[in-house]
């Protein structure tokens, strides 16, 4: 029987229970919102810092205006937070809850206006719920303000482009200078919306306006300290980001990036992602914006990937742009519109509790432990001991320091995960920022740390080498930038009686830098 025809009471029955569906699915989105900060709040005052956190609250204590390997605003927020809350794990994840808020106000306020509340409604569930936006969040990286800053970029956007607003424009440039002080992948974003005027008819009228280009000017002034730090630093943040990784060994990776997607949204979401970007919708000159600002960027992280690795969190702030279409189509398949793709109605609610109830389970893991279940060894991808690890680390160096005339120096030998970890850990905080460095030292690359802990200024230094791996520690390796070397002791790493992980630490006295590397001594070893 068509709509139509049906008899008035029967289209009003079927009215409630459609009024009885909207709200149901209403107040599952507000649960789904509270439970999900609920976890972010509690738990990101109790599970340790992952070692990026870490390495970027070491950022927080050498306040700049860039940094070798990211934009500054993480650091920014970090030092905001831990002023408010102290250097703990809430104080530096603070500005990630917030910006986790931002991009989920800025997303809901997109959706609602291209598609109504119900489907804003949604998509403020869906980013509590699809992996890379919980945890953008809730940890304090670059991508937490990359991710609010690129939903904001969005919205200004669409209020620009579809909304015909011009005052949109410049904060439209605002929040992408946001965006490029964060991570420099929004760029991406702005070759999209330049990509949707060409193609679109009503939009092309922009490009003879002022506003696009005033947005352009306000986007490069927001950004102008990086600029100003790399022409510094002889553009060495630009180059890391670029020369340097078009420059490594080439390498196949179309099956990583792929991996990466279903990673950043989950096997479901990705289906569901998948369906948004092909489905038709009303909002055609919308959805076509939506479409051109996710795709764009996935086609060049997809063409890298031919030749170079890709990293898991690439793709991640630019999946905003798909989350209204996700939304919609939910909303469509809940009211049983003509062509609505039933099949979500039923995926989502158990797809929800399922990832909340397991989000909700690996940080209980993290923060507390569960039962007969230990850890893997591997404790820079799960952050556990790190507290207990310092406490160790800073029981030795302090019965070194009296031997060492105040020149002792703790080195992690890995890139920066260990030193940033101690650093943090540290029962002497500000001593342990400045006493505590990575194996730059010998010949690694230790990225801020390089610039921080000048190896030239190190000469005669001791230091306590610390690592997980005691073939790191090797005389023969070691020999020539040190003159003597102690004997390689084991520590161990307990949690409820369980080991954890064993690590390895070994003194040095007399560090040598590298002929090449010398500035201000006239001797080194060749």
């Amino acid at each position: 029987m068509k709509w139509q025809s049906a008899p008035a009471q029967l289209r009003r029955l079927i009215g409630v229970a459609a009024v009885g569906v909207d709200l149901q699915w209403r107040a599952l989105a507000m649960t789904i919102v509270g439970y999900a900060y609920f976890l972010r709040i509690v738990y990101g005052a109790q599970v340790e810092l992952i070692p990026e956190e870490a390495y970027y609250w070491n950022y927080s204590r050498h306040l700049d205006i860039g940094y070798l390997d990211h934009p500054p605003l993480v650091a920014w927020l970090i030092r905001a937070g831990t002023g408010l809350l102290g250097n703990t794990e809430i104080g530096v994840r603070l500005g990630a809850i917030c910006c986790g808020m931002t991009a989920a106000f800025f997303v809901f306020r997109l959706t609602r206006n291209l598609f109504g509340e119900m489907s804003a409604l949604l998509a403020l569930s869906l980013l509590q719920v699809l992996p890379f936006f919980f945890l953008s969040g809730m940890l304090m990286t670059p991508d937490a303000p990359l991710t609010a800053a690129w939903a904001a970029s969005l919205y200004f956007l669409e209020r620009a482009l579809i909304g015909g607003r011009a005052g949109a424009w410049g904060w439209a440039g605002v929040s992408v200078g946001i965006g490029l002080i964060s991570k420099y992948t929004i760029g991406l974003l702005g070759i999209a919306a330049f990509a949707f005027m060409v193609a679109d008819p009503p939009s092309r009228r922009w490009l003879r306006r002022f506003e696009p280009y005033a947005a352009v000017l306000i986007a490069a002034v927001v950004f102008a300290p990086v600029i100003f730090w790399n022409a510094a630093h002889h553009w060495a943040s630009f180059a890391f980001q670029t020369s340097r990784r078009l420059a490594e060994p080439a390498r196949f990776s179309l099956h990583k990036f792929a991996g990466s997607m279903l990673a950043v949204l989950s096997p479901p979401g990705l289906l569901a992602a998948g369906a948004a970007l092909l489905a038709p919708n009303p909002r055609a000159r919308a959805s076509r914006l939506l479409r051109v600002s996710v795709m764009v960027p996935l086609a060049v992280f997809a063409l890298f990937s031919l030749r170079h690795e890709v990293k898991l969190d690439w793709t991640g702030a630019a999946w905003v742009a798909v989350v209204p279409l996700m939304a919609v189509g939910l909303a469509e398949a809940i009211a049983g519109g003509p062509g609505a793709r039933r099949w979500l109605r039923f995926m989502w609610p158990p797809t929800m509790m399922v990832m909340l109830l397991a989000y909700g389970v690996g940080l209980y893991y993290l923060a507390a432990g569960i039962p007969g279940l230990g850890y893997t060894g591997h404790t820079e991808l799960v952050p556990v001991e790190w507290r207990d690890f310092a406490r160790q680390i800073d029981a030795v160096a302090e019965g070194l320091r009296a031997n060492s005339d105040g020149k002792l120096l703790v080195v992690g030998m890995d890139r920066y995960a260990i030193a940033s970890e101690l650093a943090f850990y540290s029962q002497d905080q500000p001593r342990a920022v400045s006493a505590t460095s990575s194996s730059h030292l010998f010949g690694d690359v230790g990225l801020m740390y390089e610039q921080w802990f000048p190896i030239e200024a190190l000469s005669g230094r001791t230091l306590l080498l610390v690592s997980w791996d005691p073939a790191d520690l090797a005389a023969t390796r070691l020999g020539n930038r040190v003159n003597a070397l102690d004997p390689v002791q084991e520590g161990v790493l307990m949690r409820d009686g369980r080991l954890v992980r064993r690590y390895y630490y070994r003194v040095a006295h007399g560090y040598k830098p590298p002929c090449a590397s010398v500035v201000r001594y006239t001797m080194c070893d060749p």
